[in-house]
């Protein structure tokens, strides 16, 4: 028998924290779970940003939250830990001060820089320079090659703000300002080193390197000390315990990003185990034991949190986010106008206390295939397995017949549909799985679960609070960090299976169709999302 703990976890999304504790011990057991909503600022030039103190608010009001809620006294959180979205840049001065907003992942202003610095060469390999590409493939086992990947941001920020990037002392993502904040010591974690292009992810051969920073024009001395995930950054500071409300020395771990918290958070820590991901972004991922990538369907492994592991991961970059496209300008009305013209239909279905339960109550009144309309999901360019900075999102095929719940069916369908499009491009490299966890808030919609189902042909398992896979993930990270949890494979036993979903097999041919459509719409349309978009 384990002595329990409390430890605390933050999940920093795009769009809010999410604070949990947890009980570990022989099992894991959630305690208390709030949010907390902070701004994203979109700029008419592509770019994508949001204020360090939101974030650090956002953060101090959750865990004066969780703390009531529990009644679990300060000295009793015994580890914190950040599950963050990955991908930011934040330039820091001496002092740990944020020198300009920090530019996330969704930032891409940054196109001139990357074609400058990619897109040029006697050689190419597709539309990249041959010879920096190839050295940068060998190197990190990868290639910064959107304009959204931090290298060219750090560029955008020099060549468009020298003063700020000439009193920077640090560069960092996300988790690694928060920890710093938290403790007044730098350090990034090898998942967000990683996904710099800069770090060497060879065996034996981990750090920064000097060869790809000259290659880049990148200033060594502005990246930090790289640690695993559950070593400890330090210890909550006098001025951060008192804005959390903790205990002055409380460890603080490494944590990780998104894409390495969140696997392990779904219980994806045995090999070549798979996950769907659906939160504002998405993804699928399989967790492998060596470096893979994949230039043609823009599929890479990068370093997990887990030693010696790697996330081959196809990301999606709006995913959940059509999902609050539909709640705002299809679905909250679409509900409204049903009730109107159906008096008394609120006793069968009566108003939804939140987006999930509408979509329980009204997609599944539309026929799988939602009226051969298809939905492309691309509200901000994507990433796998087709990089596009400028492809948009559509409905395709509305006829007089279409309404709004076959729209609204239609989005969700899309989400699934390019799933199925990244799933079936990872499994060139990894191995057929059957059965496939799907988490993120996305898992919490029985219907979209069971489309997910349909769509790819897989049994889909979810898990307890799927939403809460990244502060799982954070929090099993503490429990390794501490003792208390004995390795990474031991915490797949901590995460069984809540419900499984299976394909339906009369959807098979409806599916199918819809989704050879889907796949031929960004082929047939790409030249004109360029005509359109490009600035």
């Amino acid at each position: 028998m384990v002595n329990a703990i409390h430890v605390l976890a933050h999940d920093i999304g795009t769009t809010g924290n999410k604070t949990c504790v947890y009980r570990v011990g022989d099992r894991l057991e959630l305690l208390h779970s709030c949010m907390e909503e902070y701004p994203l600022f979109m700029t008419p030039d592509g770019g994508a940003e949001q204020r360090v103190d939101d974030w650090w608010d956002a953060i101090c009001r959750g865990t004066h939250r969780a703390l009531a809620a529990t009644g679990i006294p300060p000295e009793e959180i015994k580890g914190i830990a950040f599950c963050c979205q990955m991908q930011g840049s934040i330039f820091v001065d001496r002092e740990g001060k944020a020198l300009r907003n920090p530019m996330n992942y969704m930032d891409s202003r940054a196109t001139k820089q990357i074609e400058k610095a990619l897109h040029h060469g006697l050689i190419r390999i597709q539309k990249f320079n041959a010879i920096k590409g190839l050295r940068s493939l060998w190197i990190t086992g990868g290639l910064a090659a959107t304009a959204k990947d931090p290298l060219w941001k750090y560029h955008w920020v020099r060549e468009n703000e020298p003063e700020v990037f000439k009193r920077a002392d640090k560069w960092l993502d996300v988790k690694d300002y928060l920890t710093m904040r938290c403790t007044g010591n730098v350090a990034m974690t090898q998942d967000s080193a990683h996904l710099t292009f800069l770090y060497n992810t060879r065996p034996g051969k981990l750090g920064w390197s000097k060869q790809l920073c000259s290659m880049f024009n990148v200033d060594s001395r502005l990246l930090p000390r790289v640690i695993t995930s559950t070593e400890k950054v330090g210890e909550l500071t006098k001025v951060a315990s008192a804005d959390l409300g903790l205990k002055e020395g409380t460890p603080v771990f490494g944590g990780g990003g998104d894409a390495s918290c969140v696997p392990i958070g779904a219980g994806c820590t045995l090999p070549d185990s798979m996950h769907i991901y659906i939160g504002t972004s998405g993804w699928v991922s399989a967790n492998v034991g060596k470096r893979m990538v994949d230039i043609n369907n823009f599929i890479a492994s990068i370093l997990g949190a887990i030693p010696g592991r790697y996330n081959y991961i196809a990301e999606q970059e709006t995913s959940g986010l059509c999902l609050q496209w539909v709640r705002d300008h299809l679905a909250l009305d679409e509900i409204g106008v049903y009730l109107k013209d159906h008096p008394g239909a609120s006793d069968q279905y009566p108003i939804p206390s939140s987006l999930y339960d509408l979509l329980n109550a009204t997609v599944e009144l539309t026929p799988p295939g939602a009226g051969g309309v298809i939905f492309t999901p691309w509200l901000h360019g994507n990433r796998a397995p087709r990089e596009d900075p400028y492809v948009r999102a559509m409905f395709f095929n509305l006829s007089m017949n279409t309404g709004k719940r076959m729209m609204i069916r239609a989005v969700l369908e899309g989400v699934a549909y390019h799933k199925r499009w990244m799933l079936e491009a990872l499994e060139k490299r990894v191995p057929r799985q059957d059965k496939i966890r799907f988490v993120g808030g996305g898992a919490k919609s029985e219907v979209w679960c069971q489309i997910i189902a349909d769509v790819t042909g897989r049994v889909i398992e979810t898990i307890e609070n799927p939403q809460d896979a990244g502060a799982v993930g954070a929090a099993v990270i503490c429990g390794v960090g501490l003792g208390v949890i004995p390795s990474f494979q031991a915490a797949h036993s901590f995460i069984p299976v809540k419900k499984t979903y299976r394909p339906r097999p009369e959807y098979r041919a409806t599916y199918n169709t819809g989704y050879d459509v889907f796949t031929k719409l960004y082929k047939q349309n790409k030249a004109l999302y360029r005509a359109l978009n490009r600035t």
